[in-house]
């Protein structure tokens, strides 16, 4: 019987060796790796855009900064410059607005910018491309203004030369908000650069 048992003794301590993990052919599947650059849509999401509009591009927040996003808005033929302006504009702050589409989510984009907002054209003695704001500017956050300024600016609601003129619904001074690299860059910290606009 003893003998059996030390016989049996380096089998057992082989078998036991072999308990060790070794390297095995077998495919395990843990899901997918992750092939989406964070900021970075593999293609331009259609459930955003319309087949009808004028092309334009918001500014959402990714990681830390802000990158544009392809939308379209409507404006009816024969617009006048000035109403075209504020329809424009009214737009953009809808489409900012709004939640970013599951894959933009999927891609790390957000909006700092509540619904309800509204946009009106210059009061007397504004400057005529002057835009004012249902909500002071001064009100927002930094990253929705720095949202805000970057899209308008860069739209044609704006004169085309990187700034645009907001005020509020009170009669706080109007500001011509810059869309600078460090804005956006980092919207949280650098406050678009702004300077006091005198009424005529």
């Amino acid at each position: 019987m003893n003998v059996r048992r030390l016989l049996a003794l380096p089998a057992l301590a082989a078998l036991l060796t072999g308990c060790g993990i070794r390297a095995t052919q077998v495919p395990t599947d843990f899901g997918a790796a992750p092939s989406r650059v964070p900021c970075s849509l593999a293609q331009p999401d259609l459930t955003t855009q319309s087949s009808h509009g004028v092309p334009v591009q918001v500014f959402l927040l990714c990681g830390s900064s802000l990158v544009t996003v392809d939308r379209s808005v409507r404006v009816p033929d024969g617009t006048a410059d000035a109403k075209r302006r504020v329809i424009v504009a009214q737009a953009l702050l809808d489409q900012l607005a709004q939640s970013p589409s599951a894959s933009e989510k999927d891609a790390g984009y957000t909006t700092y910018v509540r619904g309800g907002m509204t946009v009106g054209g210059p009061r007397p003695k504004d400057p005529e491309d002057a835009l004012r704001l249902s909500t002071a500017p001064g009100r927002l956050t930094a990253y929705a203004l720095a949202q805000i300024v970057c899209t308008l600016s860069d739209s044609a609601a704006a004169e085309g030369d990187g700034s645009v003129i907001l005020g509020g619904p009170d009669r706080e001074p109007l500001r011509r908000y810059e869309c600078t690299d460090d804005v956006r860059s980092e919207p949280g910290t650098a406050k678009p650069p702004s300077s006091e606009v005198t009424a005529s």
